[in-house]
């Protein structure tokens, strides 16, 4: 009973898959289309404003992309010059470090004295 019931749904609807298939064949796809073959001027001028829409629209698509890509950039050079200026204090930090490390083991260790042998 089962199997018989899925096989008439799936009669119904793969007609119906179909028949949206074919409508969406139907429709224009927006785009640049060559004008000069329209015979009529009102039907030229209607084809080159659409090409001047659709061309609007893609550059100021492909503008707000860049745009926001050049702001990830722009966010990401300044995390890179922030961590690059805490890396810098660190790396001073320990020069400092380092340099006060070797003028107190000048201070602590004494001059070396010359041993005196009372030898010859």
């Amino acid at each position: 009973m089962i199997a018989k019931t899925a096989i008439a749904r799936t009669a119904v609807v793969v007609p119906l898959m179909l028949a949206l298939a074919a409508n969406t064949y139907a429709q224009d796809v927006p785009g640049i289309e060559i004008c000069t073959v329209e015979k009529t001027m009102e039907r030229r001028t209607s084809c080159l404003q659409s090409n001047v829409d659709f061309l609007q629209k893609t550059i100021t698509k492909l503008a707000a992309d860049h745009q926001q890509k050049i702001d990830a950039a722009n966010r990401q050079i300044e995390a890179l010059k922030s961590a690059l200026a805490s890396l810098q204090k660190v790396a001073d930090d320990l020069q400092a470090a380092q340099k006060k490390a070797a003028e107190d083991a000048k201070k602590a260790a004494p001059p070396a004295k010359d041993a005196k042998d009372g030898t010859k």
